[in-house]
């Protein structure tokens, strides 16, 4: 059996307290180079976080302004063919409206009325294959604006999507 003087006990504490100190020492330097590691970690993805919605927000100003400038570009496109549109059904008209005063004054000098059905039969018909024909080019007319308006949104509409497919996807 060891026996124990105040000297040994005094020895025992010291070395006890000592082992104590060492281990709550390096507990807090543990606990402080953990910290600033999940710091570190934390501060890093704050920071990738924040770039990559950045990015995000300058890529999607961009699309906002290209489809702006798609929409301009087709409300320009759709002007002018209602222009173009416009001319023609103003110029139709007034060859209908000559052809019709021309037609008038062959039926009042008219000789008989065998010449008077002759001309009105020839006029009708002339204006209702004349019309055929300008509804029908009328048609192509607006059917090609039309696209021709919708191809730049629909070139954005797809840019958009695929733009906005893409953080999804990340």
């Amino acid at each position: 059996m060891t026996k124990f003087t105040p000297k040994s006990l005094e020895i025992v504490t010291t070395q006890a307290k000592e082992q104590y100190e060492g281990l709550v020492k390096a507990g807090q330097e543990q606990s402080i180079k953990q910290f600033e590691q999940t710091a570190s970690v934390a501060k890093e993805q704050f920071e990738k976080t924040t770039a990559q919605l950045l990015k995000g927000y300058e890529d999607l100003q961009a699309t906002s302004k290209a489809n702006v400038e798609a929409l301009v570009e087709s409300s320009t496109i759709a002007a002018k063919g209602a222009e173009d549109l416009s001319r023609e059904v103003v110029a139709f008209s007034q060859s209908v409206l000559d052809k019709t005063i021309t037609t008038g004054k062959a039926l009042l000098t008219a000789k008989s009325l065998q010449e008077v059905v002759e001309l009105q039969n020839s006029f009708l018909k002339s204006s209702f294959d004349a019309f055929v024909a300008e509804a029908t080019r009328i048609q192509e007319l607006s059917v090609k604006v039309t696209n021709d308006a919708l191809a730049p949104l629909s070139t954005r509409v797809s840019a958009t999507v695929e733009t906005l497919k893409k953080p999804l996807a990340a």
